[in-house]
């Protein structure tokens, strides 16, 4: 009998059951009374591990962390309500910091380590941020930025060798008591801004509480019944998943194995050499050569987001581990999640079921719910999603259907209540984990001088999942020579993240293709040619295809 078949035979309560069960519990009033039940339970277990450099933390010691970093905030004057935008790599600060933040009742806005200065900026601007805590590496960007910002000016905190442009991150703990401060948080209290490409303009910030982060974690931690003691986070915690993968460690009394990166050449090594027992898994995994260690592991369940149904099964059977389907997105945590003993639906494309803490629905424009078997859009209402976008009255209103959030992707339910992803209402491109907002790049690209039109879309990457393609017009009178594609890319990296970068770039002659009303028919450049590279430039191959 193999792993998958030992685990699958285990009995269990049915799915609904379960579900009920997760919802029924109580939960932490915060997530510092979370960290505080699992340090009481087990001092001395390890929380932390981080793979890159070894370093374990205990439970008592990330309390003892926690609180004094937490002191240390208040007494420079943070605390309820205070934004602080931290800006670090997967490093043991980062936890600490968002740990230490929830118990004073900050607001973290977390900033993706690979963005220029002019994304940092819109961070700081836009998240009106009161501190700044970044790492030392990234300390030339502040001078980088296309203005000063005064909101955090004598409170940037540096992490890392030298405090070049700030004050030793470290030194914010120095001296102050272990004690947990005297602030208690509630459930419905903003935790983090978090900030999620978008189908207009720049990225918005989604308000999210601590029941947003304690809801996602729960439902994960207990939603199988399982005990899932060692956790991998790939992802950078300036994502959403560590954040949530942390807490699932607490709940499970088990530990967070931290990698440096996201490694598709050392993702299975780190799985085996780490005993873990859930995951992430992406399909790029699968594109390294198979070897013979590959079952060896002590993988329980890995969760998949999209990806080819026909590699689902050959997927299992190298790894022999449960794979299985889920949805979610950081305006929601969690919505949908594949029951581990659905091994029946295993190939079928499906994400699952409605999670614990959420309701699914299908619906038309107008938000009433079709019937099963018929495409719309996945709509999500519950406890804990987010309260809404952080100063964007427009996005709030046009991203909701009274309480129910519109996911813009266009889905279906079968009779049994499982849900399928069936495409994109939004113009999203989702590059090797990477949320890419067409109309962001378009935006960099339209303000170049020589361009008279733009338009951005996906094309499918076995390695990515998807790549970037920008579709240029230039004005009349400049010829490609005047603007050739590698000076497109240099323009757009002065303002946009590398992963944000067209990797293909296509010269128009003629006008895009536009509906009467002016709206760009992308539709229209996806049919144009079955190999959507064919007469575009190639960033990475440095040729045309």
């Amino acid at each position: 009998m193999t792993r998958r078949e030992q685990i699958l035979a285990q009995p269990r309560l049915p799915p609904e059951e379960r579900h009920r069960r997760v919802e029924a519990a109580a939960l932490p009033r915060n997530i510092g009374a979370a960290l505080d039940a699992t340090a009481d339970a087990i001092p001395d277990h390890p929380a932390l591990v981080f793979i890159e450099t070894g370093d374990a933390i205990t439970y008592r010691e990330l309390r003892r962390r926690v609180n004094r970093l937490a002191n240390g905030l208040r007494a420079v004057g943070l605390g309820p309500g205070s934004h602080v935008a931290v800006m670090l790599p997967n490093v043991p600060a980062y936890p600490v910091t968002w740990l230490a933040l929830a118990r004073i009742g900050a607001v973290i806005v977390p900033v993706n380590v690979r963005y220029t200065a002019h994304e940092l900026h819109f961070m700081l601007t836009d998240g009106e941020a009161d501190a700044l805590v970044i790492h030392a590496e990234h300390v030339p960007l502040i001078e980088r930025m296309p203005g000063a910002v005064e909101r955090i000016a004598g409170r940037v905190y540096v992490v890392g060798e030298g405090a070049q442009g700030g004050r030793r991150w470290e030194s914010l703990a120095d001296g102050q008591p272990d004690s947990t401060p005297p602030l208690d948080p509630d459930l419905d209290d903003l935790m983090n801004i978090q900030y999620t490409s978008g189908t207009t303009g720049m990225p918005k910030g989604c308000l999210l509480s601590h029941r947003y982060w304690i809801t996602c974690a729960k439902a994960y931690s207990d939603s199988d019944m399982q005990r899932y003691e060692r956790i991998l986070a790939g992802n950078p915690f300036f994502y959403m998943t560590p954040q949530w993968q942390l807490l699932m460690a607490f709940f499970q009394r088990g530990t967070l194995f931290v990698a440096p990166r996201l490694s598709i050449t050392h993702y299975v090594e780190w799985l085996r050499t780490y005993r873990i027992h859930f995951s992430l898994f992406r399909h790029a995994y699968t594109r390294q050569a198979p070897t013979p260690l590959d079952a060896a592991n002590e993988v329980i369940r890995v969760n998949i987001y999209g990806g080819r149904k026909e590699d689902h099964a050959p997927m299992e059977e190298r790894y022999d581990f449960l794979v299985r389907g889920a949805f979610g997105m950081t305006e929601i945590g969690i919505g949908t999640t594949m029951p581990i003993e659905a091994a029946h639906m295993v190939g079928s494309g499906s994400c699952g079921i409605t999670s614990p803490f959420r309701e699914c629905r299908i619906a038309d424009p107008s938000g009433h719910t079709v019937p099963d078997g018929t495409p719309g859009e996945l709509l999500i209402r519950g406890g804990g999603i987010l309260q809404g976008y952080y100063r964007r009255p427009d996005a709030n209103a046009s991203g909701f259907h009274g309480e129910w959030f519109r996911s813009g992707d266009l889905a279906w339910r079968d009779r049994e209540g499982y849900f399928y992803i069936a495409g994109r209402l939004k113009e999203m491109i989702k590059r090797a984990g990477e949320n890419v907002a067409a109309n962001e790049v378009e935006s960099v690209l339209d303000d170049i001088p020589q361009v008279a039109e733009a338009a951005v879309i996906a094309v499918p990457d076995e390695v990515r999942g998807e790549e970037v393609k920008a579709y240029v017009l230039l004005r009349p009178g400049v010829a490609r020579a005047d603007l050739p594609p590698e000076r497109i890319v240099a323009l757009c990296a002065e303002k946009l993240a590398v992963f944000k970068l067209p990797r293909y770039i296509e010269y128009r002659s003629a006008p895009l293709p536009r509906t009467p009303s002016g709206k760009l028919r992308k539709q229209d450049l996806l049919k144009e040619k079955p190999d959507l590279r064919a007469g575009s430039w190639d960033r990475v191959e440095n040729r045309w295809h």
